[in-house]
């Protein structure tokens, strides 16, 4: 099991269910303060050092046993975005590639697709995935493909 500063600097301090900032020196005793959310083990089985993450106190407790939801930026302009944790777990599993999203520009696509990227990183560090925007039917299609 690795230590809190270890979790967190592994995490670039990011809490992996909000994506927001996280005080190393908050109280883990605070709402927004850190702790380690050892991620889902098989029953009976510990959880390996890999899969423990870095979350808010209170996030890691308002998401408890049940599976987490990863949001969307809603800053993106995105339409049908598909749920990150279960796309993720799909690749993670079968590879391939999924559309993950629909955008009425190719801007928004792009932004949309640099934003996944990003988010990815953290919240799947190692899933190796790429992304494409492909035109059609007067709209752009994100794609998440595995690697």
């Amino acid at each position: 099991m690795s230590t809190l500063h270890e979790v967190g600097e592994r995490n670039a301090w990011r809490c992996w269910l909000c994506d927001e900032p996280v005080d190393p020196d908050a109280s883990v005793n605070a709402d927004r303060g850190p702790s380690i959310d050892g991620g889902a083990a098989p029953k009976g089985k510990k959880s390996a050092a890999g899969t423990e993450r870095l979350a808010h106190r209170a996030c890691n407790t308002r998401k408890g046993a049940v599976k987490p939801v990863v949001p969307w930026s809603p800053t993106l302009f995105v339409v049908e975005p598909a749920p990150i944790v279960s796309t993720v777990e799909r690749l993670t599993r079968k590879g391939g590639r999924e559309v993950v999203a629909r955008c009425p520009s190719r801007p928004d696509a792009d932004q949309a697709a640099m934003w996944l990227l990003d988010r990815l990183s953290r919240f799947a560090p190692d899933l190796s995935v790429t992304t494409q925007v492909e035109e059609g039917g007067g709209q752009f299609l994100l794609v998440l493909r595995a690697l």
